[in-house]
């Protein structure tokens, strides 16, 4: 018998180099496996449902202070849902079931059921109340901590824009806790506008520190919130008091300059609506000598028109005010040379006649529209390209309504002139304002021109109504606002000049809006009437004098 040795015994099936690869193979999957493991689960144990249960738990209380650590404990964790957490913290609409461990965020807070998720998975949980679901209260100090702590946030996540409102929201709210995280976070930035932010606010946190270095990075900032910690600490006795009311002084000398533009947008704006209503009265004004006391109410139909386009498109605002601008014209233009063919051609050469008579016309057409769309204003919505303002910076922004009134008023005078100066009707419109005999005698048909430049100026009267639907509401007293003064622009710029119009209407619009801090809008008004009747005194041709032969 051969005896049998321990050392070739073998596995069944298993030879000795495969034996030796499987138990190298198993060494490597459980060492994988390990790593795995160690790199992993961390991660995992900051999100799992029992840690985020933990760290909402921890806002359970009533003392803000240990609120306030909870929710920085929550910012510096890994959870996926702490942005939203915080966000939900700060509107009020995170909250705790009242008879159970669930956390909840309120969707909608506005009537008595709220509808409600599920604060650790954002699933539908059906709707609550202020019986079953219990808010979390926050202080002031813990809402400004949640601002910068939300702000934090967003400059690690999101687009360029994103980041920049992020930063935007920081200044004022660094404190001593993020001080580090924000100079790490400006480290790691690269867009030039987040940057400039963050170094405002890590400027103003120095500053508030009694960091006068840090003073020149302020300097020429138009921020409010820089303005207002800057006047506290020049205000007080901190070391560096002097230096940050020098610096504060700088900037509200920045503020004031940028403060008189936006005066001047606002009464170039105004202008602009003077230039509307009269241009068209100074063109009718000048070539019939007609003092049509019924040109505010085509402004009125104009306005009217646009209105009632509107009601037409519903939705579409945008459109309506495009198809809108046609449509006032030629409603106005219509009523123009109805008004011109019925009564005005009977009366030339007398003017009081006249203002009689359109004066009782404007009377006629307030009481139709009264009749017919009732006593009541009417609004009409602006498309979104006109709503809002153009933010330049912290101390200057033009509301895109006035600034939209302005470039239409600019093209409405551009196309006029062009009329004027290129067209067959524009020099017969020259001729007879020049010399109507003459022009006559010459084969122009001054009672054509007439019907043609009342309907005119009653267009362009129009385009004025629809100017004013988008910055005031409508109604049948729309007109009477700006019949004076569109007569006042008229005769101060130059009758019949279109030109002078224009100057004229800009420069009393700025004039009184200059005046209106100083001394109030009615005696601003009666300030700039005097004005312009002491003007006439010295030069009665207005500021252009009309050319013309009057021999």
């Amino acid at each position: 018998m051969t005896p049998t040795h321990a050392t070739n015994v073998r596995p069944e099936g298993m030879t000795g180099p495969q034996a030796g690869l499987g138990f190298r193979h198993c060494l490597t999957v459980v060492a994988a496996l390990l790593v795995w493991l160690a790199i992993v689960s961390p991660v995992q144990a900051e999100v799992t449902p029992q840690r985020a249960q933990a760290l909402l738990q921890a806002l359970d209380t009533d003392d803000f202070d240990a609120k306030a650590e909870a929710a920085q404990a929550i910012a510096a964790s890994d959870a996926a849902q702490k942005t939203r957490w915080l966000e939900a913290l700060l509107d009020g609409r995170l909250g705790r079931e009242r008879r159970g461990e669930r956390f909840y965020i309120i969707t909608d807070d506005s009537g008595r059921e709220w509808p409600i998720i599920d604060a650790i998975t954002f699933e539908e949980a059906g709707t609550g109340s202020r019986r079953s679901v219990d808010a979390f209260r926050i202080n002031n100090a813990l809402r400004t901590q949640l601002q910068g702590l939300i702000a934090s946030l967003s400059l690690d996540e999101g687009d360029e824009a994103t980041r920049l409102e992020a930063a935007k929201r920081l200044i004022g709210e660094v404190d001593a806790q993020s001080v580090d995280t924000v100079a790490a976070q400006l480290d790691d930035e690269e867009s030039p506008a987040v940057r400039a932010e963050l170094e405002t606010a890590l400027a103003l946190y120095r500053v508030e520190q009694g960091d006068a270095a840090a003073l020149e990075t302020l300097r020429g900032n138009l921020d409010t919130r820089v303005r207002n910690s800057l006047a506290t600490i020049a205000a007080g006795d901190a070391p560096i008091a002097a230096e940050a009311g020098e610096t504060l002084a700088g900037i509200e000398s920045k503020r004031a300059w940028y403060e008189r533009g936006q005066t001047l947008f606002f009464g170039l704006s105004a202008g602009s609506v003077l230039v509307l209503a009269a241009i068209g009265l100074a063109i009718t004004f000048g070539v019939m000598g007609v003092i049509n006391m019924a040109h505010g109410e085509l402004i009125m139909m104009g306005a009217y028109t646009t209105w009632m386009i509107q009601q037409l498109l519903p939705g579409q605002p945008g459109l309506a005010l495009l198809l809108a601008i046609p449509g006032g014209f030629l409603v106005a233009a219509a009523f123009g040379i109805l008004i011109e063919r019925s009564v005005i051609r009977f009366l030339k050469g007398r003017p009081l006649e006249t203002l009689l008579a359109t004066f009782g016309i404007s009377l006629i057409l307030q009481q139709l529209v009264r009749t017919v769309f009732s006593p009541l204003n009417r609004r009409v919505a602006s498309p979104d390209w006109l709503q809002g303002a153009w933010q330049i910076n912290e101390a200057l922004s033009l509301t895109l309504n006035r600034l939209g009134v302005l470039l239409f008023c600019l093209v409405v005078f551009a196309a006029l002139w062009a009329l004027m100066r290129y067209t067959r009707l524009g020099l017969e419109v020259r001729a007879v304002t020049q010399n109507r005999a003459m022009a006559r005698s010459m084969g122009v048909r001054a009672a054509r021109v007439d019907m043609l430049t009342f309907g005119l100026g009653a267009g362009v009267a129009g385009l004025a109504g629809v100017a004013l639907s988008q910055i005031t509401n409508v109604g049948p007293n729309l007109g009477q606002s700006y019949i004076v003064d569109s007569f006042l622009v008229v005769v101060f710029g130059g009758v019949g000049n279109l030109w002078g119009t224009l100057v004229a209407g800009m420069s009393l619009g700025v004039i009184n809006q200059v005046l209106q801090p100083w001394v109030g809008a009615v005696l601003a008004k009666v300030i700039v009437l005097i004005g312009v009747i002491l003007f006439i005194q010295k030069r009665p041709q207005g500021l252009f004098a009309p050319k013309g032969r009057t021999s």
